[in-house]
């Protein structure tokens, strides 16, 4: 394997490690993602609100196991990396416009900056690939 592959590969499993994350964390542990990152007003719910956390956790995993086991190319690179941008957009508005996060919501943000910064890398990466 070339050490452009090589990179291209670990790059992919960065990805796959903030999905695995961020995404575990909502899966696992739903009722502790909404205590921390939802503002109290929007903490009702009952059970509902657990469970569709919990779905975008699992959603979050799956997404996390694509970027792992999958065959990234320089186009895979720049269409996950163009597919990210709305997410900015929606971190913006639901955690500064109209909030709904509290401050720690800015982690998906953080995390989108993360994959975007790598689907470069691994765009730059896959271009001897």
């Amino acid at each position: 394997m070339s050490d452009n592959s090589r990179r291209v590969r670990h790059t992919q499993w960065a990805i796959a490690a903030v999905f695995f994350t961020l995404g575990g964390w909502a899966l696992a542990w739903p009722q502790g993602v909404i205590d921390l990152t939802f503002l109290p007003q929007y903490r009702a719910g009952g059970p509902m609100l657990a469970f569709t956390v919990a779905c975008f956790g699992a959603q979050a995993m799956i997404a996390g196991l694509f970027a792992a086991f999958s065959r990234f190319t320089r186009t895979t690179f720049l269409a996950f990396g163009i597919g990210l941008l709305p997410f900015f957009v929606f971190d913006i508005w639901f955690t500064a416009i109209d909030p709904v996060f509290t401050p720690l919501g800015w982690l998906d943000a953080v995390g989108n900056v993360i994959m975007l910064g790598l689907c470069v890398a691994g765009w730059r990466a896959a271009r001897n690939h």
